[in-house]
């Protein structure tokens, strides 16, 4: 169980992204389930819906609206049935195709009922409503002179907001009494339209049929829908427009003979009220679409789903497509591991904001093309698996962060108690005498002890001069015969420094036999309290040394071993060109170049710093073109030195001072390095860049301690400016991250 537990940590700390945005579509899938993200998925549809261009008129239908000025005019309401019977007269005496009546006539409205039952008993035209029954409501049956096969119920499927986005096509309800007709008031209409152009319904595996076109039921939980009441057989209402679905002619225009026949014949009628004060009316996806909430009446909108019928019929448009459930489940899942993806590619916070944004106007636009093309899929559950799965990579990534921050307090702790303990074991000058070379001058890189410019008894690593052969006689290795830890072949010593030998080895275990780099650490004393603690020590540094190497451009650490009382450290061998052969002596570098290479250099350093890490001995030297990609590499990391976040208070032990002179400011050789000491070492390469002139051979004012240099360089004045503000004498004056330093170089 233990290990399967180490695995699986083992597998989130490798695949965050993919961790989160399995965790997330879980989250989401299951707040679909419970319905909660349903009303939000039908606003989206909403919105789509209004922004969908409209067909134009169904030149097919044809409105009668009864309005407010056709009641005034009739003096009553409802109609009487004489004037019903002079309507049907004067409609069908110009040959329309079929004739819908969305008005109830249960009851007779004398006068001329005789006349009007008459009429409905005879015309093969005319379908009446009627209304289902249900616990709530008795229903309203039709007139008792129309058989059943020409009769249609009105109900429509409204969802729980009360808009009708559903279009129920018939039930499968046992009746015997009232409204007993299985078919709705829109399919009778549309189904004796079709029937007279030799087109009728089929049942096809199920789903109705009308020539080519398969209408397939909506589910319970097609689209963005969850729990719907997809009773009977509905299919989703594809509105044809939210302002003018067909040719529309009043009562009063109607009865006045004021009617155009060609608006008539072969149409499908649709009589029906559009009168505000007679209530019916439905909310609609169009509701919301202009400044004022309006609602569609009840005949418009049967007309609607007539239309949608005849449509996709006739005209061959499309039917609503819905994904099966498993491919919804790919597509928010596929969202949220692309909103983890970013957090893990884009680091920059406004950056990241922007694809944020652009990612999710992307997962819109698709949706809303699908949409166009009559395909409905989840719109808000990705875009809360995108939000979610990004929220979650990042949260994951602070609490890393804090992690990481508090292992390197830990070892930094450690590291200042191992330091100040090596160093007082040093200074008590037992009776076992420490191993020490000849007494190093300091040009180069030298290890100081804090308070002395030439070296003293406090030096933890014995020191070679850099640069030179492996003195004679030295307990090291230098022939390349010579293997360390039973794999790595000696080939040449590549320097000495400060803590050290450097060997250029061959990896002889590994396929290829690899080269890397070896770094020799031979401790000051022997005796066994100054190893434990040096081991300590050593061992705090590879960890540091392990995590800096996570860095594209920064040299790896491959291993770290101890051997005969010595310490070794092995790196990636970094094959390229030291920077110092790209600046020569009395070569100014173009301005362009130079920012170019300030650049590259602070990128490495904002990442060493983000770790807390002071690298204290960036110079031309440690710095090299890598072959392969010509970008920059920092190497030399023998020397770095954890430190707290940076304070200045007098409560702060001082450090080992290391520095290359010319490149170290003067706060690092007292023993205070902080991150602005690294940006002087860049801003002094700068400077060697644009003047062609060592750091050594430049003049301080002596009133400030400042460099003068500026007379010597042919720059702009703003890069002038920066380059001063990255090499002030007091380390306040400076810049004080390597990121701000890089933020004002792209503002020039």
């Amino acid at each position: 169980m233990l290990s399967y537990l180490k695995r699986l940590s083992r597998f989130v700390l490798r695949h965050p992204a993919l961790v989160a945005s399995l965790t997330v579509t879980g989250l989401v899938v299951g707040a679909r389930q419970l319905n909660l993200l349903e009303p939000l998925e039908l606003t989206a549809y909403d919105r789509m819906m209004q922004l969908r261009p409209a067909l134009p008129p169904d030149p097919r239908l044809l409105i009668v609206e009864i309005t407010e000025a056709d009641i005034q005019a009739l003096e009553q309401w409802p109609m009487t049935d004489a004037v019903m019977n002079q309507l049907f007269q004067k409609l069908e005496q110009h040959q329309p195709a079929v004739i819908g009546l969305d008005i109830f006539r249960d009851i007779p409205v004398p006068p001329g009922h005789a006349e009007l039952s008459a009429r409905f008993a005879k015309s093969d035209r005319i379908i009446p409503i009627c209304k289902l029954k249900d616990t709530e409501n008795p229903g309203t049956p039709p007139p008792p002179e129309v058989p059943e096969s020409r009769v249609g119920f009105s109900d429509l499927a409204i969802d729980a907001s009360g808009t009708v986005r559903r279009a129920l096509l018939f039930h499968h309800l046992n009746l015997t009494s009232g409204c007993t007709t299985p078919y709705s008031f829109s399919f009778q209409l549309a189904r004796r339209y079709l029937e007279q152009k030799g087109i009728q319904p089929e049942n096809y595996q199920d789903a109705l049929k009308f020539g080519q076109s398969i209408f397939k039921p909506l589910l319970p939980n097609s689209g963005g829908y969850q729990q719907a009441d997809a009773g009977g057989y509905q299919i989703l209402l594809n509105y044809r427009s939210g302002r003018q679905l067909a040719d529309t002619i009043t009562l009063s225009e109607v009865l006045s003979d004021r009617l155009n026949p060609n608006l008539v014949k072969g149409r499908i009628i649709l009589i029906g009220a559009t009168a505000p004060s007679l209530k019916d009316a439905f909310w609609t996806p169009y509701s919301t679409q202009g400044r004022q909430l309006t609602k569609m009446s009840g005949v418009v909108v049967q007309g609607q789903i007539v239309s949608q019928i005849l449509s996709t019929v006739l005209d061959g448009r499309r039917v609503f497509w819905f994904w099966p459930e498993w491919a919804e489940i790919w597509w928010i899942w596929g969202w949220s591991l692309a909103g983890g993806l970013l957090v893990r590619s884009v680091r920059n916070p406004a950056q990241l904001a922007l694809a944020e944004i652009l990612a999710l106007s992307l997962l819109l636009g698709i949706s809303v093309i699908l949409f166009f093309g009559s395909g409905w899929v989840p719109v808000v559950a990705p875009s809360l698996g995108l939000i979610a799965g990004s929220t979650g990579v990042l949260a994951y990534t602070a609490y890393k962060t804090q992690q990481e921050r508090a292992y390197f307090a830990r070892l930094v702790q450690e590291q200042e108690n191992n330091l100040v303990a090596l160093q007082a074991l040093l200074k008590e000058k037992t009776l076992e005498p420490a191993i020490a070379p000849e007494q190093e001058p300091l040009t180069n890189t030298t290890q100081i002890a804090p308070g002395d410019s030439t070296g003293d008894s406090t030096a933890i690593w014995n020191s070679h001069q850099e640069a030179a052969p492996a003195p004679t006689g030295a307990e090291t290795p230098s022939k390349s015969t010579d293997i360390l830890s039973g794999r790595y072949k000696i080939i040449r010593v590549l320097g000495a420094g400060g803590f050290g030998l450097t060997y250029l080895a061959e990896d002889t275990l590994r396929p290829g036999k690899p080269k890397c780099v070896v770094k020799h650490l031979q401790p000051a004393r022997r005796d066994d309290k100054f190893l434990t603690i040096a081991r300590r020590l050593f061992r705090t540094e590879a960890e540091i040394l392990e995590k800096l190497g996570n860095h594209n451009q920064i040299p790896q650490l491959l291993a770290y071993f101890e051997e005969n009382k010595e310490f070794y450290l092995v790196e990636e061998y970094v094959k390229g060109d030291s920077l110092s052969d790209e600046l020569p002596v009395d070569k100014r570098l173009p301005e362009a170049q130079v920012k170019e290479l300030i650049k590259g250099i602070l990128e490495v350093l904002s990442f060493i710093h983000e770790h807390s890490v002071i690298h204290r001995d960036i110079k031309p030297s440690n710095i090299i073109r890598r072959q392969t990609d010509d970008k920059l590499v920092l190497i030399d990391f023998g020397a770095v030195k954890q430190i707290q976040p940076q304070e200045l208070s007098d409560q702060e032990n001082l450090t080992v001072a290391v520095g290359t002179r010319g490149y170290a400011p003067p706060e690092q050789y007292a023993g205070h390095p902080y991150f602005s000491s690294d940006i002087y070492a860049v801003g002094i390469i700068g400077i060697q860049a644009v003047t062609g002139i060592a750091p050594h051979q430049l003049s301080l004012a002596p009133e400030t301690g400042e460099i003068n240099w500026r007379h010597l360089a042919n720059i702009s004045e703003e890069f002038a400016q920066l380059l001063q503000k990255m090499v002030h004498y007091h380390f306040a004056d400076r810049y004080q991250s390597a990121s701000a330093v890089m933020e004002d170089l792209r503002r020039l």
